[in-house]
């Protein structure tokens, strides 16, 4: 009300500046009635005599009274001026009113309802409030809908659940631009050949990359080529290990020296390692050093035999030094299996022992686990773990599945 009240107060100031405006000023006011009347016309235009001061009280009294019409709206003045006056002032009306225009452009100036105001259920229901974004969460969710950004690496195929696992690596997609940012990482990434459909499984795995400089991993990508790795292997390193382009040029040319130096490898078989299990230029080296000791030291191999071994299954370098120790044990100590046969089919080490296990168990109840490749019936050591089910029932047991299940319900 209070706000209705000051816009119609306004309205009347302006009303009575447009009347101010429109007729001859000059004359001296005073507080009555007829005084008043006189400032809506000329004098010169006014009845003289009796007839005019008949005609002023007429009006003044018009005025002073606030007669109103039927329909609510106030008499106008003008019924009760002479013809010569009304000739007059027809004339002077048919000037552009400014003030008229004033008073329609005010309608705008209406500030909007304020927030204690009441409003119907109505129109309750048909309001929709927008969710609020949280200052603060532990997962990336709430800001999918806020974020292009977001919500571009998860048409990508970006596991969010996956990346903000990682450390600081949800603050760092909130700060990126995916125009700015991210789309120039990307193309980088389809020209070094990853797959444009395991782009998202890529970014899941090494969402770093997105905030690294695009200069510096250009510079990694050409530090590969001048070793002599082409381009489809390069591809296939940065897929299977993602952060390898996040370690410097100077790390990437330690790591290719310590595996070279330490295994006594060739250029041509170091780049075929790596090849084969990039992780290892992107892992630790402590377990790796921890293995080649368990290989030389408790196992026995030669420095020759161990070279062997990894340039034949790389995995045994960041194998678990107990799960090893025990497949060896079992091979070497239990089934007879001596170094130089272990050291032709290393394979073996990447085998669960339980398969190992089972298997031996069965050809030496058929009277058949025979691995002394002088003696007849020989049977390698591939063939103990390589082959289903099925064909090793068959081809190397000589009994069917059947049997190879009821023997292993008697363990």
């Amino acid at each position: 009300m209070a706000l209705w009240a000051r816009q119609a107060s306004r309205w009347c100031c302006l009303l009575n500046a447009s009347r101010a405006t429109a007729f001859p000023r000059g004359r001296k006011s005073c507080g009555s009635p007829a005084q008043t009347c006189r400032e809506f016309g000329p004098l010169a235009l006014l009845p003289a005599g009796k007839d005019g001061v008949r005609w002023r009280l007429q009006a003044c009294r018009h005025v002073s009274v606030g007669t109103c019409a039927k329909d609510g709206s106030f008499s106008s003045l003008e019924s009760n001026l002479p013809s010569p006056v009304k000739q007059e002032q027809a004339k002077v009306e048919t000037s552009p009113d400014l003030n008229a225009k004033i008073l329609t452009e005010d309608w705008d100036d209406i500030p909007p309802s304020s927030a204690l105001e009441e409003i119907s259920e109505e129109e309750a229901v048909q309001i929709i409030a927008e969710p609020i974004l949280p200052l603060q969460s532990t997962t990336l969710r709430d800001y999918v809908d806020h974020s292009e950004t977001l919500a571009k690496l998860v048409h990508l195929g970006v596991d969010l659940s996956q990346v903000e696992k990682r450390q600081k690596a949800g603050q760092l997609l909130l700060t990126l631009d995916f125009e700015k940012d991210i789309r120039k990482i990307l193309l980088f990434l389809k020209d070094v050949g990853v797959e444009d459909n395991q782009l998202g499984p890529f970014l899941t795995k090494n969402p770093y990359i997105l905030g690294e400089d695009l200069e510096a991993l250009e510079t990694r990508v050409a530090y590969l080529k001048s070793k002599k790795f082409g381009k489809s292997e390069i591809a296939q390193m940065v897929s299977r290990a993602p952060y390898l382009l996040l370690f410097s040029v100077e790390r990437l040319d330690n790591r290719l020296a310590f595996f070279k130096n330490e295994l006594g490898l060739s250029v041509k078989k170091t780049k075929d390692l790596v090849i084969r299990l990039p992780r290892l230029l992107t892992g630790k080296l402590e377990p790796v050093k921890e293995n080649l000791q368990v290989c030389q030291i408790e196992l026995g191999f030669q420095r020759n035999e161990i070279q062997q071994i990894v340039y034949k299954t790389p995995k045994i370098l960041t194998a678990s030094k107990k799960r090893l120790k025990q497949t060896f044990d079992y091979l070497h100590n239990i089934m007879g299996i001596p170094h130089h046969m272990l050291t032709r089919f290393p394979q073996v080490f990447n085998s669960k022992l339980l398969r190992i296990r089972e298997r031996h168990m069965f050809l030496a109840f058929l009277g058949r686990a025979q691995y002394d490749p002088a003696q007849p019936s020989y049977i390698s050591l591939d063939q103990l773990v390589s082959l289903p089910d099925e064909v090793f029932c068959t081809e190397i047991a000589k009994a069917s599945i059947q049997d190879f299940e009821n023997f292993l319900k008697t363990l």
